[in-house]
């Protein structure tokens, strides 16, 4: 049987899958900072009233073995974590009196990637 982009119950999200399931933090940094303010609260407004469900859903799978599926959705929850200040504080995808979003730079190793795609995300080979 084929995956679908995301678990069955969680298939009305197909739509913010190729723009906001991203793997990087800065991917979802950049997003943000290139949005829309109407871009952020139709995914806010999309995926925030189903959060409760989606994580007690991904509870069920530990972090380095998510099927890819499960992976994408728990990506988007992660752009959601990234632009809430922006629809919930700021009303502006920039950090009000923030400093230059291209400072910063994440410096963790992804953990919810299985040990063989942790290489191929670092471009190891």
């Amino acid at each position: 049987m084929p995956q679908g982009v995301l678990p069955a119950q969680f298939a009305d999200l197909e739509p913010f899958v190729a723009d906001w399931s991203l793997a990087e933090e800065r991917a979802r940094n950049h997003k943000r900072l290139s949005s829309s303010m109407e871009e952020l609260r139709t995914f806010y407004d999309a995926i925030f009233p189903r959060m409760e469900t989606i994580l007690a859903y991904l509870q069920q799978f530990p972090s380095d073995m998510m099927p890819e599926e499960v992976r994408r959705l728990f990506f988007l929850t992660l752009s959601l974590a990234e632009i809430a200040p922006a629809v919930e504080l700021f009303g502006q995808p920039g950090v009000i009196d923030g400093f230059a979003s291209t400072r910063f730079v994440p410096g963790h190793e992804p953990r919810f990637f299985p040990t063989a795609d942790r290489k191929k995300h670092r471009g190891a080979g």
